[in-house]
């Protein structure tokens, strides 16, 4: 694993080393892959500590990996940026289908509770402790996931119509 010279990389390395399964920079792009059972201490350092400080979580996504092939088969994707130091990070979590869930940010990042929300409705990844872990795009009779891979576009989805 290199550092690239990212600052934010190598502080990672030095304090988090066991929790990163690998790094890279590809077009400039600081990335690190972290183990998903370390992915609060990790962010809580990155957001303390002062050669880092990331304020801000800009977004966080999700990946569904089924037609590469790849196991684990999600991946939860964190995009942090520090408005203090101006530099940006990406954190991915690998996410297994049969264990599909990681746990919540909220706590550290207030702005997380959307996001997660949205990740567990597109792609059905549950996010541990999350305080109000209801679909935030779809209706709530609505079956299935439409981001995974594996979702039947043709599927035909329960009429959902005003309250008696």
């Amino acid at each position: 694993m290199e550092d690239f010279g990212s600052v934010p990389l190598r502080r990672l390395l030095e304090r988090h080393a066991e929790a990163v399964e690998a790094t890279h920079a590809d077009h400039g792009d600081a990335t690190a892959q972290i183990r998903r059972d370390a992915v609060v201490d990790v962010m809580r350092f990155l957001r303390d500590d002062a050669e880092c400080r990331f304020e801000m979580l800009a977004d966080l996504c999700a990946v569904d990996l089924l037609t590469l092939g790849e196991e684990p088969r999600f991946e939860v994707v964190y995009h942090l940026y520090s408005l203090d130091k101006n530099h940006r990070l990406r954190i991915k979590a690998r996410v297994p289908e049969d264990d599909c869930e990681i746990d919540t940010l909220v706590e550290v990042w207030p702005t997380a509770n959307w996001l997660e929300r949205e990740v567990w409705d597109l792609y059905g990844i549950r996010f541990r402790g999350h305080p109000d872990p209801r679909r935030l795009l779809l209706y709530e009779e609505f079956e299935g996931h439409p981001l995974r891979k594996d979702y039947a576009k043709e599927r035909r989805q329960p009429l959902a119509g005003p309250e008696n």
